[in-house]
């Protein structure tokens, strides 16, 4: 069954796109519980499955029914376009606790016998704790499963942002909006989220929409953000199927006309990239990145935009020819 979200003509003028820590926080924990949306995903539980084994996601999980409805104070709409996670985490730990309550009622109610829990009826009988405790267990799940590989989750984001960016101004809102899954359907001034296990219409009511890309979230599309959260749709990013994968070898051709690390640093985007994500990527200094960086757009081989606090590196059609050039055969 559907979910509707009626848009007036503000709306229209209100949609964004946000990237969000906390959220891939949380989809980061479901994945861990979810076979299903693992298999991208292998090289990554791989590397964190045994510090994982110390984390405490027991009531995060008893959370995340299936299908079913998880609170939204614990994954709430971005609040801005590039939030740091301590920026979202004190949002969640600033929830009201009778607002709390009620959200994790509904949550609970969605799996038989999880209400009446010992667990169950601990979150709801002392909502203010559960907050409290609920949000400690996002940040020491944060620092297990995302932090180390934020940079990499950071770059592929921030790319899709760009590239539906792009794509926003060659096809407008309905021809973008129906590209970003398949599940979803415009019709004039309605979004249709299809295959939920309710049915359910919303009006936008001059809030906008928020676009948030997401590596767990895979393969799922995600909305149901009820008042007063912004409404939200959560998307699959697009290039997760390389997302774990280790950068091919610079060509040996290419690295002889610009030099081993110029070279590393063009081949390497494939994609728009920021300083910190390619250093992560390469395993240099972001010193040494930048100023190759500030060399390779001197020649004209890299453009530079500013997105949030971060600022992306992205191939010219020149650089790009001169990539596919130097390809060693």
């Amino acid at each position: 069954m559907p979910l509707h979200l009626h848009f007036g003509q503000s709306d229209l003028l209100r949609c964004r796109f946000a990237v969000s820590p906390l959220w891939e926080t949380q989809e980061a924990v479901r994945t861990l519980k979810r076979p299903e949306r693992q298999g991208y995903h292998l090289p990554w539980l791989r590397r964190i499955q045994q510090a994982a084994r110390g984390l405490d996601l027991a009531r995060l999980w008893l959370l995340m029914p299936q299908p079913g409805h998880t609170p939204d104070f614990l994954g709430p709409p971005p609040i801005g376009p590039a939030a740091t996670f301590d920026e979202e985490l004190a949002a969640v730990r600033a929830t009201d606790p009778e607002v709390a309550r009620q959200d994790m009622a509904l949550s609970l109610a969605c799996t038989p016998g999880a209400a009446d829990s010992p667990a169950g009826r601990a979150l709801l009988a002392e909502p203010a704790r559960a907050v409290r405790e609920l949000a400690d267990a996002m940040e020491q799940a944060w620092h297990v499963l995302i932090e180390p590989e934020w940079p990499r989750l950071r770059a592929l984001l921030e790319a899709d942002v760009a590239y539906h960016s792009r794509r926003l101004a060659q096809v407008g809102l309905e021809g973008l909006l129906e590209e970003l899954h398949p599940r979803i359907d415009w019709d004039p001034a309605t979004l249709t989220l299809s295959a939920r296990a309710s049915s359910h219409r919303r009006s936008l009511d001059g809030q906008g929409l928020v676009l948030l890309p997401s590596v767990f979230s895979w393969p799922d599309v995600i909305s149901g953000f009820e008042p007063p959260w912004q409404p939200t749709v959560a998307y699959p990013a697009r290039g997760i199927g390389g997302l774990w994968t280790t950068p091919a070898a610079t060509p040996q051709a290419l690295a002889g006309v610009l030099g081993r690390g110029r070279a590393d640093v063009l081949h390497a985007l494939d994609a728009p990239a920021s300083t910190s994500a390619l250093a992560h990527a390469l395993g240099r200094a972001p010193s040494s990145v930048s100023a190759h960086l500030t060399a390779l757009r001197a020649a004209g081989l890299l453009t530079a935009r500013r997105h949030g606090h971060q600022v992306l590196y992205e191939r010219t059609p020149l650089g790009g020819a001169l990539v596919a050039g130097g390809q060693d055969v």
